[in-house]
């Protein structure tokens, strides 16, 4: 049996097996040639005293036959002929949903609004070129969801651990680096995405799977409490048994026409703020104390929590060597998200640097279970029309905003359609506004760099987590009412990340084989 150690090593060493080889004979106090080999469990940075090091757990075989950790990677069938499962959206829950049913021998049927990740590069410059946002085809919306062009992170809180390996597996099966399977924060890279993606809808078409482009969910017909048919792009009905909606927290269509169609819906709470960004060596002088980090250490990256006044104001998302992206889904609206490149090699970081958002924060007698999504709504307008009716973001240096003064010049900014200096007072919500800087103020104090003029906010990041939730019921995951409905992801409120979303997408598809193969009943008991 392998012998599990921990051992920690210098930077340089981390990713140099001949290296790591020698600390384990030093470790365990052994001969070289006692050592037949090892496999890397766990890799992180302990940056808490100097020297920073790598901490590394290992498994290691000793005067035994060495084995290498298997990856096997899901088996696909032939589904062409298969019992079909609607999917709509290919975002990860939507994908990774796509994937398990060609395991288990279902065949999905996906429906994107949106483009493949090819013609969506279009689309993405002509908001950053020409300030036009397409409503079907942008950050959000399109081939592989918003996660393709905003980073890749793939750290998730999730506790399914069989589905988290089976997310990261398929990953590298379809082209990613092996070392997401061991690094503590995994992460791929919005330039590696796209390739990743695209060998996905390969395996996806091969096995007999089928993927609909700009074609849009437009209404959803149930009978007797159960899933009946769908229409789709206004004029085209086909039947449909079993319909996975897997559409996203931006299709706020989707949710006004469950309203709409009396499918229950709630309102949940959020998050909204800013988007702040600083030099990348701000960063890495806080995390690291140290002038310099060398060219073995990451670009430093970081976590944020505070209370004030009994409401969380958090980090999200954050991207060290990062760019800001523009994410809104209509023309009259602006929206800010970050991506970092697989190198984060960009000379600044950014982060989402946001507030708890409640029910009680909401006009629920007004918009009812749409009362949180019409909120986020009207920030962004607003934020649109304070930045001169474009793209452009408003914009203010950090200590301006804690002075509640307009900033007189901005540094530079990774959001390329520009920024525009506003009393970003004037557009958040007070208690939003107050918030945030009352946890500004509370880092200032052990974090002084944090909170200089070389900070600007970026307003306004909204779209952190999905304002509504579907209900379902927890054992068979189809709506608490409509039969054969099975929200998922994001949109639905059950996940908040890529692999969080990609793990229920795949949990979805197993309660629909147990109900295609009798196993369960289809009941909301």
């Amino acid at each position: 049996m392998p012998r599990e150690i921990e051992l920690k090593i210098l930077p340089k060493l981390a990713y140099d097996d001949e290296a790591i080889a020698r600390a384990i004979v030093a470790e365990c106090k052994i001969e070289p040639s006692s050592l037949s080999g090892f496999n890397v469990l766990k890799r992180s940075i302990d940056a808490r005293k100097k020297p920073i090091q790598y901490f590394l757990r290992l498994d290691v075989f000793i005067d035994e036959e060495f084995h290498a950790i298997d990856y096997p990677g899901l088996v696909y069938q032939d589904v062409r002929n298969a019992e079909p499962v609607h999917i709509i959206g290919m975002g990860p829950a939507g994908m990774f949903a796509a994937l398990k049913c060609i395991s288990l021998g279902l065949k999905p049927l996906i429906i994107e609004r949106g483009k493949d990740v090819r013609e969506r590069r279009r689309d993405l410059a002509k908001i950053t070129r020409d300030h036009i946002v397409n409503p079907e085809s942008n950050y959000c919306f399109g081939e592989g969801g918003a996660g393709t062009y905003s980073d890749g992170k793939l750290y998730t809180r999730s506790k399914k651990r069989g589905d988290l390996l089976e997310v990261l597996n398929t990953l590298v099966q379809h082209g990613a680096d092996p070392y997401i399977l061991q690094d503590a924060h995994p992460h791929i890279g919005t330039n590696k995405l796209p390739k990743i993606i695209e060998e996905i809808r390969a395996t996806i078409l091969e096995h007999g799977g089928e993927i609909h482009f700009n074609t849009k969910l437009t209404d959803i017909h149930h009978k007797d409490n159960k899933i009946e048919s769908i229409e789709l792009n206004g004029e085209t009905t086909i039947p449909c048994t079993h319909l996975i909606l897997a559409t996203g927290h931006s299709a706020r269509d989707i949710f006004y026409l469950l309203d709409k169609k009396h499918i229950k819906i709630e309102a949940k709470p959020f998050a909204l703020g800013v988007r702040i960004e600083h030099p990348q060596e701000v960063i890495d002088q806080i995390q690291y104390k140290c002038d310099d980090r060398g060219e073995y250490l990451p670009p430093a990256s970081y976590n944020l929590v505070k209370q004030v006044n009994g409401r969380g104001v958090y980090s999200f998302c954050m991207c060290p060597g990062g760019i800001i992206a523009p994410c809104a889904t209509n023309q009259d609206e602006v929206v800010t998200n970050g991506w970092s490149p697989s190198k984060r090699d960009n000379e600044h970081a950014n982060s989402g640097f946001v507030t708890e958002i409640g029910l009680q924060d909401m006009d629920i007698d007004k918009y009812g279970a749409l009362a949180g999504v019409e909120f986020q709504k009207a920030v962004e307008h607003k934020a649109w029309v304070a930045a001169g009716k474009t793209q452009k973001v408003p914009a203010q240096r950090a200590l301006d905003f804690l002075n509640k003064t307009e900033s007189k010049d901005l540094p530079s900014s990774s959001y390329l359609p520009g920024i525009v200096s506003v009393n970003l007072w004037d557009v958040l919500p007070d208690f939003v506004a107050k918030s945030i800087a009352g946890a500004l103020r509370q880092i200032s104090k052990h974090m002084p760099k944090y909170v200089t003029n070389d900070a600007v906010l970026h307003a306004v990041e909204s779209r952190t987590s999905s304002p509504v939730r579907i209900p379902r019921d927890k054992e068979s995951l189809q709506h608490v009412e409509i039969e054969g409905l099975y929200p998922c992801g994001e949109g639905a409120g059950y996940a908040g990340g890529i692999v969080s979303a990609a793990v229920d997408g795949i949990r979805c598809v197993k309660a629909i084989k147990l109900v295609c193969d009798g196993t369960t009943p289809p009941s909301k008991d």
